[in-house]
């Protein structure tokens, strides 16, 4: 096991399920992307989802936030089918989500205050003053220098961008924050220091992390679990210790092939 624990489930044993997706199939045309496919995401861990480009990771991840629509299945967020929502209903749970889309996807023409404030503003009614109070928080919560809050994106460096797309995705306190692929681009060192925020975030404020990535030491360093996903469906779960030791071709080529380096698992224990 990885030595970040995940949250216990509450005490009916209902509550460790924050995420499901049940036999969900998504295609655009006659092209299926994902056929039949299921997935947990259980409160308090690090979920890495894994799977060769073009396999359909941010396929799902859009379809979970409501982004793409899906042929069939279900989906359900904190135990609630999304699909028999209220309008007023989808809103209250979508403000318990937080997104990094990939690139950061920072509006250029706003500052770091002002973007993070973007969520606020589409579902809050706060006054001036307390939406700068609580976003410089945000700021200042994912490590970035209170000068930054009025940079433009064009002036920052990428390990910045990524920091402050992650400022906004947690500006409403979310339960579950979505991750679509948060260190590329990122030298290793601005990789793992991502990393090593995204593990004292989950620590500190009881975050559910939904990781989309195909950094190896991501998933060595961060992740709690980790699933693959293949022929359009997941193929394997498990925790690095069980990625390493599956016959499954994709997966042993990933991480057991030439590119792979060799894992310490005794840092784990």
């Amino acid at each position: 096991m990885s030595e970040h624990s995940i949250a216990e489930p509450d005490a009916d044993g209902q509550g460790d399920v924050v995420l499901s997706a049940t036999d969900v199939t998504v295609a655009f045309g006659t092209k299926t992307v994902l056929q039949n496919l299921s997935l947990e995401v259980r409160r308090g861990e690090i979920l890495g989802f894994v799977g060769a480009s073009g396999s359909g990771k941010s396929v799902l991840l859009r379809t979970v936030l409501g982004l793409t629509p899906k042929r069939s299945g279900t989906i359900r967020l904190f135990g609630e089918d999304v699909d028999k929502m209220s309008d007023a209903e989808r809103v209250r749970i979508d403000m318990r989500l937080g997104v990094l889309f990939q690139h950061g996807a920072l509006f250029s023409a706003l500052t770091v205050l002002e973007n993070v404030q973007v969520p606020m503003r589409e579902y809050l009614d706060l006054p001036a003053r307390l939406m700068d109070e609580l976003a410089m928080l945000k700021i200042e919560l994912v490590g970035l220098p209170p000068d930054a809050a009025y940079k433009f994106p064009s002036e920052l460096s990428g390990g910045m961008i990524k920091r402050a797309a992650l400022a906004r995705a947690l500006a409403l306190d979310p339960d579950i924050v979505f991750l679509d692929e948060p260190t590329s681009g990122l030298d290793p060192i601005g990789a793992a220091e991502f990393d090593e925020l995204v593990i004292k975030l989950r620590d500190t404020m009881g975050l559910t992390v939904y990781m989309v990535t195909h950094d190896l030491d991501s998933l060595f360093t961060a992740c709690d679990r980790i699933a693959v996903l293949g022929q359009k469906r997941v193929i394997v779960e498990g925790t690095i210790e069980e990625m390493l030791k599956s016959e499954e071709p994709w997966v042993k080529s990933y991480f057991r092939g030439k590119r792979a380096r060799q894992l310490d698992l005794s840092a784990r224990t």
